[in-house]
């Protein structure tokens, strides 16, 4: 199939059986075979093939020459690297790179390739916790599916993608792989295996959402589809499964088309969706559920995105608010014990730190 088509490049690999090139291509046979994802087999492989061209140039081919000031060493070339634009590496970018090293040299240790690892003690660069680039309010989200001409049969095809990425929020490799009998009409929910993770996932479909789909798979997906029919639930003009970035260019289409200053494709909407159920008043819990994350701190950056809910929030208890009457401020002091709040504040005042600062030192 075209969408599976391009081969992979291969890693640089040495004349040495034992060299680190033929070890790595052990070690991605090694996650194939325990089940690893197909996306996180070529993440480490990438970051691998980053690696070793790196170590090639200098000579270094054989798991043993390589120690710990090395691998700094290494880690500090990614710092001072510049992409073709002049851009440095984000340092997502350099952690994910580093991480297949460490990874991989975990492993070479383990299967006694090594008596010792070098990259046990590698720091890894620290992470800040980045908001999304935009937000689409609900006005924004319903004028860039709007666009659709759903009188036409790829019209009609992209208005049932961009409502399921509008009521489930899910990521672009899930959709591109979300399949015919993934969907249960009659409960309004839709199962897949969920990324990296291959982690099965159920959540609710929303009834507009389904609605579209539906018509989509009478009217249009017959046309489309060719023998063999992999079942795929989106297909392309040529009649297979859309790839990411193609999905990508689909949806990015839209939403610069409906010039609304914002940029963003499959993942706008993910953001999207769980901006405006937080703010419509969803537990943080059931949106974690939505998204499929396994941890919470990662579902609660979207409470600092939803600012609209913060200014409501903010209104109807600031002190400062305009229309407060002197006894509403007694009544509130009395009841909250402001004489407690003051102790506590001045406590602080005479050690220096606050409790938040003591915690980011201790972090």
């Amino acid at each position: 199939m075209a969408r599976r088509g391009r081969r992979k490049p291969r890693l640089p690999l040495g004349v040495e059986p034992d060299g680190m090139g033929a070890l790595a291509e052990e070690y991605l046979m090694w996650l194939a075979v325990r089940n690893y994802s197909e996306q996180t087999i070529a993440v480490r492989r990438r970051g691998l093939r980053t690696f070793l061209m790196w170590s090639t140039e200098r000579s270094l081919r054989m798991p043993a020459e390589i120690t710990k000031p090395i691998l700094e060493r290494y880690q500090r070339h990614l710092y001072h690297y510049r992409k073709k634009d002049g851009q440095p590496l984000s340092f997502r970018s350099q952690h994910v790179l580093l991480t297949a090293v460490r990874t991989y040299f975990k492993w070479l240790t383990r299967q006694n390739f090594l008596a010792t690892n070098p990259a046990s003690e590698l720091e890894l660069p620290k992470l800040g916790q980045r908001l999304p680039r935009a937000v689409l309010t609900r006005r924004e989200a319903e004028a860039v599916i709007a666009q659709c001409d759903v009188n036409e049969c790829l019209g009609l095809r992209d208005r049932s993608i961009l409502e399921t990425l509008y009521s489930t929020g899910m990521r672009r490799g899930e959709l591109v792989a979300l399949t015919l009998y993934a969907l249960d009409v009659e409960r309004f929910t839709v199962m897949f295996r969920q990324g990296m993770l291959l982690i099965d996932l159920l959540i609710p479909f929303g009834e507009r959402a389904l609605g579209w789909i539906q018509r989509y798979v009478d009217e249009v997906r017959p046309a489309l589809v060719m023998d063999p029919d992999e079942g795929f639930l989106f297909l392309t003009q040529l009649g297979e499964g859309f790839t990411p970035d193609h999905m990508t260019d689909l949806v990015g289409r839209y939403v610069r088309g409906a010039e609304l200053g914002k940029q963003g494709s499959c993942h706008l909407f993910r953001h999207t969706m769980a901006t405006l159920m937080l703010e419509g008043g969803a537990d943080i819990r059931f949106i974690q559920a939505m998204l499929g994350h396994v941890k919470l701190d990662t579902t609660q950056i979207y409470t600092q995105v939803s600012i609209r809910k913060l200014k409501e929030i903010h209104t109807a208890t600031h002190p400062a608010r305009a229309d407060r009457s002197p006894r509403e401020e007694r009544d509130e002091r009395e009841e909250c014990g402001e004489d407690e709040l003051l102790a506590s504040l001045a406590a602080e005042d005479e050690s220096g730190e606050s409790t938040m600062a003591l915690s980011e030192k201790e972090s």
